[in-house]
């Protein structure tokens, strides 16, 4: 089986607090949450997990403190060589505005999502503002149903429950499987002993919590979607 390296790219941070990536946990705690474009390497394809934000304001000491190097979506893709118009494919986890606000900068790329999540996303529910259905106006989008072995090497992983069409991506390394989880979480979810703990922003609690379960156990290398740990490292494996 192939194996590929993963790189992290930060394109964004927001801050927020703590509940919203640990249920019923932690409410009261702020802190400062990295936005991710996640760079498939070692393949024939240029593959993106991710896209992230267009536009932010970041204060400085946020990267100086977390050892974050938070670049502008051209900038964050040529730190790895590489243009918007390399990029052949972009994997979603979901379609939260803040995972696929750049997709249009990459004009030869194919949109890969879930069918539940991209019809979601066309008609969104009124109380989910995260949601913008004219950013993929006039872009190749191609949706898949449930779990798609997609490479070789690359499966996708359907994890609904965050957004009711997520996505988990599960990439073979030298390491074993890395997954990056398709619903918005950092390492706080993952306790040393006992359950995972469910996102704190959910459509569906009960799926959320099933599909955080299920990626605790299929994964050898846990890459949750916004935690600060992962963009110190870089590469993954490291």
């Amino acid at each position: 089986m192939r194996e590929y390296t993963i790189r992290p790219l930060v394109v964004g941070a927001n801050e927020t607090d703590q509940g919203i990536m640990t249920y019923l946990k932690d409410y009261g705690k702020r802190i400062w949450i990295p936005i991710y474009v996640f760079v498939i390497q070692e393949g024939d394809e240029t593959i993106l997990v991710d896209t992230g934000l267009e536009e932010f304001m970041v204060p400085d000491h946020v990267g100086e403190t977390y050892n974050l190097d938070i670049l502008e979506f051209e900038d964050a893709l040529a730190s790895v060589g590489l243009r918007p118009e390399d990029v052949d494919v972009i994997l979603h986890t979901h379609l939260h505005n803040d995972h696929c606000e750049n997709d249009a900068k990459c004009p030869n790329a194919t949109i890969v999502v879930q069918e539940e999540e991209y019809a979601f996303f066309r008609n969104p529910h009124p109380l989910d503002h995260r949601y913008y259905p004219d950013l993929l106006d006039g872009l190749k989008v191609e949706t898949v149903r449930g779990d798609v072995a997609f490479r070789d090497g690359i499966d996708l992983i359907f994890t609904p429950g965050h957004t009711p069409g997520g996505q988990s991506v599960a990439v073979n390394t030298s390491a074993g499987r890395a997954i990056i989880t398709g619903f918005c979480c950092n390492h706080k979810n993952f306790p040393a002993t006992g359950p995972a703990i469910t996102p704190g922003v959910h459509t569906d609690a009960l799926a959320a919590y099933d599909s955080i379960q299920k990626i605790r156990q299929m994964a050898d290398i846990l890459i949750p979607l916004h935690d600060l740990r992962v963009g110190a490292m870089k590469s993954i494996p490291g």
